[in-house]
């Protein structure tokens, strides 16, 4: 940069003060794909922050299930509010390990932009209908590249891009921050699922094995203040992000217990046998009549498959509007009687 703002040149400083050595700075970020004025205030990582903030694709995420669907009660997780527990355990960890927070951040609130309705079912459903498969963590940097912004997309730093796709367990980012939100991302399903069970009625407290609760702890916050601490003494002053040994199997263990107990129950098998006809229907019908598509996603023709396209429209859908737009495809309306017979 030829000329850096007074403000943006103290941030370069303080990091260079406070950061570990193994940070991603700001200054060295490797860019976007198209190039842009420097904002005068803020860093390119806190720009994205707030694109993914204000785009659509993040507001949608509050009417996205996370693990139950539709549940009645207001306190069960969504899409929204995990994506917000993922930010705050992923920047809990960074600040313990003198990583760049505002990386960190941007890559968690960008991490399940691409995810589709109904959880994880609806990415199962719709990697099994499309040719190329679906994956949640590479829709979402589609999202970011293409689907946002009427098909411009919010054209983000590289370092993001890289975190949100490489955020799975088997993705390796190019950052410690975008292992930060791996990491987190896993600290925080295992926990805020367990919660929500709880809460359903599917499991107890006292369901848990005792070789993980002595472990993690017994609560939410024990388990997450557990993973934190491991991960501050395993990763401290070292270029790697991990848990100690006892505290990721212990960590896998309650995963592997949430998919025994949980996820791969009766009950929630057979509500995703629903959700498998009803998006199945839809990707049919759209695949066929691309010319119903909205006007957005019509544009995206000219260079996208249909199924890629439809794809892309199904997997933006909220849990509610999948629901509204299935009945206004497949549902007979009520016929509307005149009084001309009497």
């Amino acid at each position: 940069m030829d000329k850096i703002p007074p403000l943006y040149k103290r941030t370069f400083e303080m990091e260079k003060q406070f950061f570990s050595p193994y940070a991603a700075f700001s200054e060295n970020t490797r860019g976007r794909d198209r190039e842009e004025q420097t904002c005068v205030m803020r860093t390119e990582y806190q720009r994205d922050r707030d694109r993914i903030i204000y785009c659509k694709a993040f507001r949608r995420l509050k009417n996205k299930t996370q693990v139950f669907f539709s549940p009645e009660g207001d306190h069960y997780i969504t899409r929204l509010t995990h994506t917000l527990d993922v930010a705050q355990i992923a920047r809990s960890v960074a600040r313990v390990l003198a990583l760049n927070e505002d990386l960190t951040e941007a890559i968690a609130l960008g991490h399940d932009l691409g995810h589709t309705p109904f959880g994880h079912s609806g990415e199962r459903i719709l990697n099994k209908l499309s040719p190329t498969g679906f994956r949640h963590n590479e829709q979402s940097v589609r999202v970011v590249e293409v689907l946002e912004k009427d098909g411009k997309g919010l054209n983000l730093t590289y370092e993001v891009r890289d975190g949100i796709l490489n955020h799975k367990k088997s993705g390796v980012a190019c950052t410690l921050e975008g292992k930060c939100v791996s990491l987190a991302d896993r600290i925080a399903y295992i926990n805020h699922d367990l919660d929500d069970a709880i809460r359903a009625g599917i499991l107890t407290p006292g369901d848990v094995p005792k070789s993980i609760s002595d472990v993690l702890g017994n609560t939410s916050r024990e388990r997450i203040n557990t993973a934190i601490s491991s991960i501050y003494s395993r990763s401290n002053g070292k270029n790697v992000v991990e848990m100690d040994e006892e505290v990721e199997k212990a960590s896998e263990d309650l995963r592997n217990f949430m998919f025994d107990r949980v996820y791969f129950t009766d009950s929630a098998r057979g509500e995703e046998q629903k959700a498998e006809r009803m998006i199945s229907a839809m990707f049919d019908y759209f695949t066929e009549n691309t010319d119903k598509l909205p006007a957005t996603y019509r544009d995206l023709l000219e260079k996208y498959s249909a199924e890629q396209v439809v794809c892309d429209y199904i997997s933006s859908m909220t849990d509610r509007y999948a629901l509204y737009t299935f009945n206004c495809i497949f549902v007979p309306k009520g016929w509307a009687f005149t009084d001309e017979i009497k």
